[in-house]
């Protein structure tokens, strides 16, 4: 299958500048094809998973995809989606912030496709160039009238009391110099990227025309873009209650990560199954007849988190969330689990820290201490009862704590009845 086709029917061709001339250009194996990623924070998130897998995907198609790091474009700021001007990084934050991703990009790209990605910088080729070069070479194949057309620009020219910069304004055209840097030096003639970025691609495309015309050559370059996603629920996909879902574990623990994925609605979890993983049609399929005949038992949730999980964190991570969610919530033991992945997924749970080599309490002053009991004599009647459990062995009357129960010396669940837990930590 050509990939255009493949990319067709997993829902991820939005906007396409020549759908025959882009398939075309996809039939032979060796096209080149860059998307860009601007270093706006220390992580991508799930949201750029889209373009990154539509790489990885052009990569196990035979082709030559480019990863394109804003290093130059970052410190501009794109308008696109914003509804006021972006703060100015400082060129240290910006990289720092670039070699984190490119970090991150790269073992994204070695677990999935067995190869490091080829990763270019914008600043490489625009540092050196002068306000002069910027105005004559590149500004001159620009008019103000097309600009102001492009929804990005629109949508602040409308709103008076922001409006928006120069600098802003400009940023398509340090983006469309990118498009025709790379097709000059690399053969480079597809930009991929968001529905949002639109604009700013096909800008470069039309830079791509007007300069080769000049320069005696005509040649072409096209774009391509992917939907901008909404959950069925009608909210911007990528957020949990406590914000972005990112890449990176020291941000967004792998078990948070896994989670989201697993709360996926029924309405959604194929469509992510399409965007979101190289699962092929046969077995998407087969997950599609397992929502509609026992969505009960979240089988294409369980699926999707795991194939997402174990492409972003590996299979080690993997097998640590696994074993915390069967120890939190099925069979499994708990003193096997890895005590950071204890406490990611009891992140919302009541916690109290005792301190190391501090003096334990007993037992019922701990089931106070994490409000899972309103008093000492309360605790008591429940230890006695036999609903209250230690690492999820049931604790006997008169039992108290010992340092032998903290797992990795570290942590130690509690749970009251079935469902409210506690973790005690001895740091």
């Amino acid at each position: 299958m050509n990939i255009f086709d493949e990319l067709q029917w997993r829902g991820l061709v939005n906007q396409v500048s020549d759908e025959d001339k882009v398939r075309d250009y996809l039939a032979t194996s060796g096209a080149s094809m860059y998307c860009g990623f601007d270093p706006t924070a220390e992580s991508l998130h799930v949201g750029n998973l889209v373009p990154l897998l539509c790489l990885a995907r052009m990569k196990k198609a035979g082709h030559n995809p480019i990863v394109l790091m804003g290093g130059a474009t970052g410190m501009i700021g794109d308008p696109s989606g914003k509804d006021k001007e972006r703060d100015l990084s400082s060129r240290e934050a910006l990289d720092e912030r670039t070699a984190k991703i490119v970090s991150q990009v790269r073992r994204f790209f070695e677990r999935v496709t067995g190869e490091r990605p080829d990763v270019v910088n914008n600043y490489d080729w625009t540092k050196d160039m002068t306000a002069i070069e910027l105005l004559r070479d590149v500004g001159k194949f620009y008019t103000v009238n097309w600009m102001l057309q492009k929804e990005s620009v629109k949508g602040r020219i409308a709103r008076d009391e922001v409006g928006i910069s120069y600098t802003e304004f400009s940023y398509m055209i340090l983006q469309g110099y990118d498009f025709y840097h790379l097709f000059k030096n690399r053969g480079t003639r597809l930009q991929i990227g968001g529905g949002d970025q639109w604009g700013n691609i096909t800008s470069g495309c039309e830079l791509v025309r007007r300069k080769t015309a000049v320069e005696g050559d005509p040649e072409e370059a096209f774009a391509l873009t992917f939907p901008l996603i909404t959950t069925a629920a009608g909210k911007k996909f990528g957020k949990s209650e406590k914000g972005a879902i990112f890449l990176n574990p020291e941000i967004t623990s792998p078990y948070a990560f896994y989670q989201f994925w697993i709360n996926t609605d029924d309405r959604d979890v194929i469509k992510f199954m399409k965007y979101f993983t190289f699962m092929t049609q046969e077995e998407i399929a087969e997950m599609e007849t397992a929502v509609e005949e026992r969505a009960h038992l979240r089988e294409a949730q369980k699926r999707l988190a795991a194939e997402v999980t174990e492409m972003i964190h590996g299979k080690r991570e993997l097998e640590r969330v696994m074993a915390a969610t069967e120890a939190l919530f099925g069979k499994g033991d708990l003193k096997t689990v890895d005590p950071a992945t204890l406490r990611s997924a009891l992140d919302s749970a009541p916690a109290f820290n005792y301190g190391k080599g501090a003096d334990l309490p007993e037992l019922a002053q701990t089931l106070v201490d994490l409000n899972l009991c309103k008093s000492k004599g309360q605790a008591r009647k429940d230890i006695k009862a036999g609903g209250v459990y230690i690492n999820g062995e049931r604790a006997a009357e008169g039992q108290d704590l010992a340092d032998s129960d903290f797992i990795g010396g570290e942590v130690l669940v509690i749970r009251k009845g079935k469902k409210n837990y506690g973790l005690v930590t001895r740091v």
